[in-house]
């Protein structure tokens, strides 16, 4: 290394140690400097609050002192300013905590107003809408009710007026006696005086008084049994009257007539018996004392003569107007020959061999099995009384009868597992024996032991009687037998037979009638007929029996309903119950206000005044276009009533072309969906409206919210509350003003059958039968008027159940409410039925089955569906998925008693007893609204919307 290097070493080296010492020190002074200036600007900052707070307006004291609290949290302070400043901060605090609360006060307070307001708000939108929709319904309204009038105005133009009277009030002048021969050949166009039976006469029955006008000769009397009842049957009949001027036929009562010397005992039905068994010949007709009658004018047009058979047939003359001169009379008796038999115009009529009247039902046997254990059943034993007086017409029917005995004898032994019990001699030898001179079949043994074989009997073979008879009246009593026991009659030689009011009844749906011919088919031919055909002709048989042959009353008012029907004149009208207030003639019930329902309604309907279902509009063509109906489906051919729901239907054009009376089709024809169908009822018939009838025993309040839901129902035409308890309403109890009329009908006593009472109050043909306690909405109730107006013969209805087959007993029948897919019934609680139906109920219907009700307190409902069941041969039609009914608020009903259950179970059964069958049917589907679940436009309307 040189010297100059070693000094320039030197001094680098001595030069670098004052650079870093430099540099140290400017860092220090830098920090000093911040410090300065930190401690400056805080005095500085402090003195500009101090100069601030003094400057700083009233205003904006708060805002100072709390920059001032601000710096003095930085600040430090003495004990006692930092307690005053705590309880300013306190007394700031609670003033705050006032005013928040006062403020949130009166923020709830708006929020509610506003509420209240919305609700208000909404209220008007509804009530607006109730007023368009109820604005909608009065311009429907007057729409209607100006048509209304139109057709009013025509209906009753030209008036109407009843007829010329086609006689004088007078009794039957004297006219000079037909001949023999024009007696033979009488119709009712040549021998019955027209002019005495108007067709709004009622037909009047005038009947001679037997004791004072008797037609028997000396030595003879007319039968005590037969007098009685028949003067007493006759009084029941509404066309009896004593005023001879006005009557149309004239009866006679004829026969039986009996030696006054004879002994007579009376049987179980009053019929009388001769002790000593003996026999007797000989007519006990007097001609000269017939021809002697007041009334009888001269040829005795216009009258009848009865000759009833009574229950002892081995007595009696039968045929005692044989060669009598009869003049014009008719003659009703069981027992005609050929020449004398003129069809038309006499009546062949059953012996009496019932009771005078009454419930019939015990007699019969039950309709099921189909196939009992005979096939074929006979008893009988061929007799003539007097042998001498055959004629070669009765050779040859032995010759006939002898050949069909010895095929049913083979017949019955052959190759067969059929059963026979055919018996052609009676054993022991029986005494019932014909005492006229022709050929005929004697009873064998007693009506007992008779009746025991033929309830085991499918069928029973009639034989007819020798010679040239028609009737007879030992077949005729077979006949009534048969019936009785269900056991299906087949005639044999039924060609030349006439049975009894063949006019009307249809025999052919009860009894097989054969030429004797056919004898060897007869087997074929029975066993061909299945089950079905079997159990629907052991019905109708029943019903024949049942309604016109089992009793005197039955015998008596067919005779009159027969006569009655060929002059075309309607019968009597059928009396109504006569509905009596349950409040005093002074007393106004208080009325009330209705509840109004807070939710807007679908337009149901228009609003109509109470408009009642026009009555007896067919009196003259419902039983001359229906009498077959009448005669032989319905069996009621004596009463005329208001209405029918067998009524025929127009066909669809007719309401537009010439028939439009009454008629609202929907949209004017035109269909449409929900608002056109709302708007008008359409249909399949005219205008109409329904009445509700409720049952209630005191359940007051329950009562009258039912009441109070019914305000404003379109087509609601009145409401009859039947008060079925003795006490009556309490004064102050405040009736709900529902619109329509509200009758409270006085029930005689308490009982269910009042459900069904036909009163005079009921003035539509459809009843709405409701319970106190069910809740139905207005489109359930119209719906299920819609759908009773197609099925008007029909129960229609909401509370479905059905009968189920004990399969533990196999014997018996269950009622069960339980969910199902099959029903077989509808409770009455929530019902359509057609009035008709409460008239059969009150007079048709056995009296068994209503003391039943009345036992039990319970099974009217079931009662009802049997009847119209039976009727129809149709099961019921439920509408709407509602299977119970759930009244909030009300008390337990009887029916969730176990013993209710127990009761309608005995009641099912007791009521098959009665009817002999169970008419009850089943079915499958109930009833929906047409678009119901249908997808449609939004511009469109459904017809219900919740059904």
């Amino acid at each position: 290394m040189t010297t100059y290097e070693a000094l320039a070493g030197t001094s680098s080296s001595s030069s670098a140690g004052p650079c870093h010492w430099l540099k140290h020190m400017k860092l220090y002074r830098i920090g000093i400097v911040i410090a300065t200036c930190l401690l400056f600007a805080t005095f500085v900052f402090y003195y500009l609050l101090l100069n601030d707070e003094s400057n700083v307006p009233s205003n904006d004291i708060h805002r100072s002192r709390s920059q001032l609290e601000a710096f003095d949290e930085v600040s430090p302070l003495k004990a006692a300013d930092l307690k005053l400043r705590i309880d300013e901060m306190l007394r700031i605090k609670g003033t705050v905590s006032l005013e928040l609360r006062d403020l949130e006060a009166r923020r709830q307070k708006l929020q509610s107003d506003i509420g209240q307001y919305n609700q208000k708000i909404d209220e008007l939108k509804q009530e607006l809408a109730r007023q368009q929709t109820e604005l909608e319904r009065l311009k429907i309204s007057v729409e209607q009710a100006q048509v209304a009038q139109r057709e009013a105005v025509l209906r009753n133009t030209p008036e109407l007026a009843l007829p010329k009277a086609l006689f004088s009030l007078s009794v039957p002048e004297h006219n000079r006696p037909i001949s023999r021969a024009l007696v033979r050949e009488c119709k009712m166009s040549t021998c019955f005086d027209h002019s005495r039976c108007s067709l709004t006469s009622g037909f009047p029955v005038y009947l001679y008084e037997p004791d004072v006008n008797s037609v028997v000769n000396l030595g003879y009397d007319i039968d005590g049994f037969l007098k009685t009842t028949i003067k007493q049957t006759l009084g029941y009949n509404a066309h009896l009257t004593d005023d001879p001027k006005r009557a149309c036929v004239f009866m006679v009562l004829v026969g039986e007539a009996l030696p006054e010397q004879e002994t007579i005992r009376n049987n179980r039905y009053g019929v009388t018996n001769l002790e000593n068994g003996k026999q007797f010949s000989g007519s006990s007709l007097n001609v000269t004392k017939l021809k002697q009658l007041p009334f009888w004018g001269g040829d005795g047009r216009n009258h009848i003569l009865l000759n009833f058979a009574r229950r002892d047939l081995s007595i009696g003359t039968g045929n005692i107007f044989r060669n009598a001169d009869t003049g014009r009379a008719m003659l009703v008796q069981s027992s005609f020959e050929v020449g004398q038999y003129r069809k038309g115009f006499d009546l062949i009529v059953p012996p009496i061999l019932g009771p005078p009247g009454g419930d019939v039902w015990q007699e019969c046997s039950a309709m099921l099995p189909a196939r009992r254990k005979y096939l074929l059943s006979f008893q009988g034993e061929m007799n003539v009384q007097n042998q001498s007086k055959l004629n070669h017409v009765d050779d040859e029917t032995e010759t006939v009868d002898d050949f069909i005995i010895e095929h049913l004898k083979e017949m019955s032994s052959g190759h067969t597992q059929d059963k026979f019990l055919l018996q052609f001699e009676c054993i022991p030898a029986t005494e019932q024996r014909n005492p006229s001179t022709i050929r005929d079949w004697s009873l064998c043994g007693t009506d007992n032991s008779r009746k025991s074989v033929l309830k085991d009997a499918t069928f029973t073979l009639l034989l007819a009687p020798g010679g040239n008879s028609v009737s007879s009246t030992l077949f005729q009593a077979r006949l009534y037998e048969a019936l009785r026991a269900g056991a299906i009659p087949v005639i044999l030689g039924g060609d030349q037979m006439e049975l009894p009011y063949a006019e009307t009844i249809e025999w052919r749906r009860a009894a097989i009638s054969l030429p004797k011919a056919r004898i060897t088919e007869l087997h074929f031919l029975l066993r061909a007929i299945s089950d079905a055909d079997l159990l629907s002709m052991r019905r109708q048989a029943r019903l024949i029996w049942e309604r016109y042959l089992s009793s005197v009353q039955a015998t008596v008012d067919t005779i009159i309903a027969s006569l009655r029907d060929r002059l075309g004149i309607p019968p009597k009208s059928v009396p109504p119950v006569l509905a009596h207030s349950v409040f005093n003639a002074s007393f106004i019930p208080l009325k009330s206000d209705p509840v109004l329902d807070t939710e807007p309604e679908e337009s149901l309907g228009p609003i109509e005044p109470p408009y009642p279902s026009p009555a007896f509009r067919r009196n003259y063509t419902a039983h001359l276009i229906q009498s077959r109906e009448a005669w032989n489906d319905w069996a009621d051919p004596f009463a005329l009533y208001p209405q029918l729901p067998f009524d025929p239907v127009l066909p669809s054009d007719a309401k537009f072309i010439g028939s439009h009376m009454g008629f609202r089709p929907i949209g004017k024809g035109a269909g449409g969906a929900g608002k056109e169908f709302g708007e008008s009822l359409g249909g399949n018939h005219p205008r109409e409206q329904f009445t509700i009838v409720i049952l209630t025993y005191e359940r007051e309040q329950v009562l009258m919210d039912s009441l109070s839901r019914l305000y404003g129902l379109p087509y609601l035409h009145k409401v009859i509350v039947v008060w079925n308890s003795p006490k009556p309403p309490l004064e102050d109890l405040r009736w709900p003003d529902i619109g329509v009329p509200v009758h409270v009908v006085r029930a005689p006593r308490n009982s269910l059958n009042n459900r069904f009472l036909p009163y005079d109050a009921i003035e539509t043909e459809a009843v709405l039968s409701v319970d106190d306690d069910a809740h139905l909405r207005h489109d359930e109730i119209l719906f299920g008027f819609r759908v009773w107006r197609e099925h008007r013969d029909r129960v229609v209805g909401f509370p479905g159940r059905f009968h189920a087959w004990d399969t533990n007993t196999l014997d018996a029948w269950n009622y069960n409410s339980n969910y199902s897919c099959e029903l077989s019934m509808v409770l009455t609680g929530a019902a359509f039925i057609h009035k008709y139906y409460t008239y059969l109920y009150t007079y048709t219907l056995p009296q068994a089955i209503r003391d039943k009700v009345d036992e039990y307190m319970n099974c009217e409902d079931i009662a009802m569906n049997f009847l119209v069941s039976h009727v129809t041969r149709k099961p019921p039609v439920k509408v709407t998925s509602r299977w119970t009914f759930r009244c909030p608020g009300c008390p337990v009903s009887l029916s969730e008693d176990d013993t209710h259950f127990q009761e309608r179970h005995k009641c099912i059964n007791f009521f098959t007893k009665v009817f002999g069958y169970t008419p009850l049917l089943n079915t499958q589907y109930r009833a929906d609204s047409i678009l119901f679940k249908t997808r449609i436009p939004h511009d469109k309307q459904k017809c219900f919307k919740f059904i």
